[in-house]
């Protein structure tokens, strides 16, 4: 039996286009960094998905690229071309055979691209800034045309998506990746039309959520869901601020989309500037545009009451990451009112048993403190 408490947790949720989910939780998207060499996804990363697409009500994939050189780095299955459809299926049908909503992210690694992944070491961003990280490449800035191409691709390869059955896709603009590039301060210098003035460098995250909505109604059904990934600061000066972040999401809840998703490490992290408010961020925005856009939250939220306190914020719905790392069955245990029993740190001798590929286990043993337990 479901603990009494716990039972918001487990309550439907209509997204604005109609679509039920079956309750709130979503399987955020985590890189694997397990596809096959030619871009196709894995029989390791299909059983990856499968452990942990039972319990959630919407799974949200690892990024694909959807142009040659936006592979943001090694394992990553692709979406770049129609020859990949066949591969994205598979993906998409592992997971909603377990009864879930299927959601493809979609990105361009922009100057996170490596130069040794990147065709001819070509590395790309909105201007010739590299991220400030030891051994990143100056990028090369795109030419107005080369921006133009990017926006198409970025529809095409949600019309894969829905030839490959997905119910939606998400644009992943966080994280420090293209689209972020171009909303940045930081990596967008540009004097033409993408870049500027704060309204300047939205225009290229806008036209692709403009490009992505006119392919879904031309080719899908109004229950194609459609979601906009965003990380709200960035530590360099200057760059990305809380204020900023309010203009993109006042525009982005204008766009008729079914949610926007929160990338945080912690789910109550405070504004850094921007500012002189002390609630949290995720508070924040869901005061600027919950009412017209559901938002999913998420960051470092591992145990049942943590979810629960979560949902107090007023967001309608929350997202496990490492989470489901570690305790794939996190969503059951809840309905079995068996939430005591949920693994809140991974455990080193059950890889086998976690379905874990060992290319993101391998990743997890080396980056320490990411994943509790490691």
């Amino acid at each position: 039996m479901v603990n009494e408490k716990y039972k918001p947790l487990l309550e439907p949720f209509e997204l604005p286009n109609g679509v039920q989910l079956k309750n709130r939780l979503i399987m955020a998207p985590m890189t694997n960094y397990s596809s096959n060499s030619d871009g196709t996804v894995s029989d390791d990363e299909v059983n990856y998905y499968i452990h942990r697409s039972k319990g959630v009500s919407m799974v949200i994939t690892a990024c694909t690229y959807v142009t040659p050189n936006g592979q943001g780095f090694p394992g990553e299955f692709a979406g770049h071309t129609d020859e990949m459809i066949p591969s994205l299926r598979r993906l998409a049908t592992a997971i909603k055979d377990e009864g879930s909503k299927a959601i493809l992210q979609i990105f361009h690694g922009g100057r996170q691209v490596p130069a040794d992944i990147a065709p001819n070491g070509d590395v790309v961003s909105a201007s010739p800034i590299a991220y400030p990280a030891e051994g990143k490449a100056v990028p090369r800035e795109l030419t107005e045309a080369e921006v133009e191409d990017i926006i198409v691709d970025f529809g095409q390869t949600t019309r894969r998506a829905i030839e490959a059955g997905y119910d939606g896709v998400e644009i992943h603009g966080a994280n420090t990746y293209l689209i972020q590039q171009f909303f940045s301060p930081h990596s967008n210098r540009r004097t033409d039309r993408f870049g500027g003035s704060l309204e300047k460098r939205l225009t290229f995250p806008l036209a692709v959520v403009d490009e992505v909505q006119r392919i879904v109604k031309e080719h899908a059904t109004t229950s194609f869901i459609l979601g906009y990934r965003f990380s709200p600061e960035e530590p360099e000066t200057p760059g990305i601020t809380m204020s900023d972040t309010l203009v993109l999401i006042d525009e982005l809840a204008n766009k008729n989309l079914d949610y926007l998703h929160v990338s945080l490490m912690d789910f109550w992290s405070t504004p850094k500037r921007g500012v002189e408010d002390t609630r949290s961020r995720i508070e924040i925005i869901q005061e600027a545009v919950g009412d017209r856009v559901p938002v999913i939250g998420v960051g470092s939220i591992y145990t049942a009451a943590e979810a629960g306190n979560a949902l107090t914020s007023g967001i309608p719905l929350i997202g496990l990451g490492r989470g489901l790392l570690i305790d794939p069955e996190w969503v059951q245990k809840i309905e079995q009112g068996r939430e005591e029993e949920i693994v809140t740190k991974l455990d080193l001798d059950k890889q086998q048993e976690l379905v874990m590929p060992t290319p993101l286990w391998q990743r997890i043993l080396k980056n320490p403190g990411w994943v509790p337990g490691v």
